[in-house]
């Protein structure tokens, strides 16, 4: 009797300890990529993406971790979403008030922002029969490595504001008029 009950004690303290541990683990460390939101309001009304945030942590990143002439989920983890009130003029085309989800097509010397219909996927779930449009994006190379990644919109004027994503050594940026 004695030990059916030091048996059945034993279990219950092992089944408790290996049911906290990883309750325990997540608090303690935070989210490798965790979420991040870009926000601008273009003559009041909002665009908006949500994305994961990864960061280097000592990883070759373009031409390695996300490959070159590979469609990039642009971040980590869902797709990123973009979602917009107003019809809007990126680059040279137009896209409707909607929500979409944005990828990228990383190349060498020229990138691809891509604006997708389909929405609420996993971000290594891609349609391309899905795309609304494929816009080239202006390159830059920052001056010192960019350990997280980042989605921001910049210099904002009235119904014009910039999209930036940067990371590593390299800035990809386009314009964004509000209609």
């Amino acid at each position: 009797m004695l030990l059916r009950s030091l048996v059945s004690l034993a279990c219950t303290a092992i089944l408790s300890a290996a049911s906290l541990t990883p309750a325990v683990a997540q608090n303690d460390q935070p989210k490798p990529s965790p979420p991040a939101t870009a926000t601008v309001s273009l003559d009041g009304r909002d665009v908006t993406i949500n994305y994961g945030a990864p960061s280097m942590r000592g990883r070759k990143i373009f031409g390695g971790l996300v490959p070159f002439d590979k469609v990039w989920r642009t971040g980590a983890n869902e797709a990123t979403s973009f979602v917009t009130q107003g019809d809007l003029k990126i680059g040279p085309a137009k896209v409707p008030a909607g929500s979409y989800t944005l990828y990228t097509l990383p190349n060498s010397t020229r990138w691809l922002l891509i604006i997708n219909k389909q929405t609420g996927q996993w971000g290594t779930v891609y349609d391309q029969s899905k795309d609304l449009v494929r816009i080239p994006l202006h390159s830059k190379t920052l001056s010192s490595p960019q350990e997280k990644m980042s989605i921001t919109f910049e210099n904002t004027v009235g119904n014009i504001t910039e999209l930036h994503i940067r990371w590593e050594n390299t800035e990809q940026y386009i314009e964004i008029v509000g209609q």
